[in-house]
């Protein structure tokens, strides 16, 4: 135990030290608002491992050219000098002239890893390479900017407790083209998720009722299925319910999918799961959702002072989960 706590002083020293940098840099900068067009005045630079390690070396180098009145070794030493300088002016130049067009922060789960959507380009005819973008805790995501064209970047950030989560900043860095040096910059963009609950749950889904709210269902008395959408066809679907008259038109393979009689629907209701604590009880809706909407059929959520009408497909999908993530807050 003693030794698993050794290093714990240095590593909140160092986190205490990084986040009072990030909190300058903040002051420093302001919000930033896309397009963000990148100075250099907002680039920060230093040496890498091995830029130290090779700063070591000529410095060696220059000592024994020295000691020894060796023109050669001096010759040499100052040479690779200047490309350690030209090597450190042009990391920074790759980060010098980006700008950021548009950021978008997509839903997430809870506790799992939602996706972000940057744009850039470049304002001069130089390729950008070897660049890193991050959210962190999450990995970092590496690219290059061709001049003349967009360049779409997604990368992952960590999603937290259910509602709206806003993302603080963004790194994006470079040690192009030797690795000797490290340029980076810090993006404040207003980013802002919606975090879902938790899909978690085993009850099974309430079976399904008709619609009484809608007049048009009601006439629905002959007993058979009504078309309703189409939707991708996947491996397992039969092939008598593929749409083949929207796939001779050139269309993609669709699979029909058709109502109930009756309108005919599931209704997820808050009221149901009363022996659960709130958070358990907005979980298991959410996986109420997932389930029906894998199963294909039309579903509606009844929430205190919030009630949405039995639809199905993407929209009602996120019309729910966001429903739910902000539910009491």
């Amino acid at each position: 135990m003693p030794s698993s706590k050794r290093f714990r002083f240095p590593s909140r020293l160092r986190t205490a030290a990084s986040g009072a940098l990030g909190r300058w840099a903040r002051r420093r900068q302001g919000e930033d608002t896309p397009p963000v067009h990148l100075k250099s005045r907002r680039i920060y630079i230093l040496p890498t491992k091995t830029g130290i390690g090779s700063a070591a070396a000529l410095f060696l180098m220059l000592l024994g050219g020295l000691n020894y009145n060796n023109s050669l070794a001096l010759i040499l030493c100052f040479t690779l000098c200047g490309v350690v300088m030209v090597s450190m002016h042009e990391c920074q130049r790759m980060l010098a002239g980006l700008r950021l067009l548009r950021a978008h922060a997509d839903a997430a789960f809870s506790e799992q890893q939602g996706l972000l959507v940057l744009q850039f380009d470049c304002t001069d005819t130089r390729t950008r390479f070897g660049l890193l973008i991050r959210c962190a805790p999450c990995e970092a995501s590496e690219f290059e900017v061709i001049p003349g064209s967009l360049r779409e970047v997604r990368l992952r950030y960590q999603a937290g407790a259910r509602g709206r989560q806003r993302i603080e900043r963004l790194e994006l860095s470079t040690s192009a083209p030797l690795g000797l040096f490290r340029a980076w910059t810090w993006l404040h963009v207003p980013l802002t998720a919606i975090i879902y609950p938790a899909p978690v749950g085993s009850l099974p889904l309430p079976s399904a009722g008709a619609d009484l709210g809608s007049a048009n269902q009601r006439q629905r008395s002959s007993g058979e299925e009504e078309w309703a959408w189409l939707r991708p066809f996947q491996i397992s679907d039969p092939p008598r319910s593929v749409a083949w008259k929207t796939f001779a038109r050139g269309g993609p393979m669709m699979v029909a999918h058709y109502d109930a009689a009756g309108g005919r629907h599931r209704l997820l209701d808050y009221a149901l799961l009363s022996a659960l604590p709130l958070e358990r009880r907005l979980s298991q809706l959410s996986q109420w959702v997932l389930d029906s909407e894998r199963l294909g059929e039309s579903y509606a959520l009844q929430l205190p002072q919030c009630t949405l009408p039995a639809r199905h497909g993407i929209g009602q999908r996120r019309q729910c989960l966001e429903a739910l993530a902000v539910f009491g807050l």
